[in-house]
């Protein structure tokens, strides 16, 4: 499945080179069509999440009063879960479906060899590890990514908020620019759905108190 993928995404790419000239903007478009086809489950997604966290007051509440409780714990939160209708999985499927895409374009980049092309702004080559701007960069707007969709209040998700994008740009610095860009353009998108997603909810919420 990922080979098939990733031939699928290496013919986009050849497609969005021989539009533009440059693999680095090839990358970018495939990276916004990709985040666009997406967008009903990201959507969903950050809905999902933004009913956890208003839930989550309620959710300590039950922790603290049935701390001694784990079964009956569970089954009030399961039930608080359904009056207010949220899954607490459909967070998880978004990114279950980007894992392959993310290991399916890992594995096209690497069959390209960009030392012919001229290169991407700052990257001469994107095949090769960009070793400080693009990992700092990964870092600030996956910080960022997942600011926007954590409970403070949550010990586990402040391990994430701060663990997660250090370790990502560690890591960035080991693969290929290109990848590393997907990635950051990928974030810089989610940030703003994540706005505008805020935007029509609190437009709606007006609109029915007015």
């Amino acid at each position: 499945m990922i080979s098939s993928v990733s031939s699928v995404l290496a013919g986009i790419i050849e497609q969005l080179h021989g539009l533009t000239g440059n693999y680095g903007v090839a990358i970018i478009l495939l990276t916004l069509m990709i985040r666009v086809l997406l967008l009903p489950l990201t959507s969903s997604q950050m809905r999902a999440m933004k009913k956890m966290q208003q839930l989550q007051p309620e959710i300590q509440k039950l922790q603290k009063k049935y701390r001694n409780d784990p079964q009956k714990l569970n089954e009030k939160t399961m039930a608080l879960w359904r009056e207010h209708n949220v899954n607490p999985l459909a967070g998880c499927l978004p990114v279950l479906i980007q894992l392959p895409i993310l290991w399916a374009f890992f594995a096209a980049l690497r069959a390209y060899d960009f030392r012919a092309d001229p290169g991407f702004l700052w990257i001469a080559d994107l095949a090769s590890p960009d070793p400080y701007v693009l990992p700092i960069l990964t870092g600030v707007t996956t910080f960022l990514v997942t600011r926007m969709t954590s409970t403070a209040a949550d010990p586990s998700q402040r391990v994430m908020l701060y663990g997660m994008p250090v370790f990502l740009a560690i890591v960035s610095r080991q693969f290929a620019a290109g990848l590393a860009l997907y990635w950051v353009v990928s974030n810089l998108f989610q940030i703003v759905e994540r706005y505008l997603v805020d935007w029509a909810d609190r437009r709606a919420a007006k609109g029915e108190a007015g």
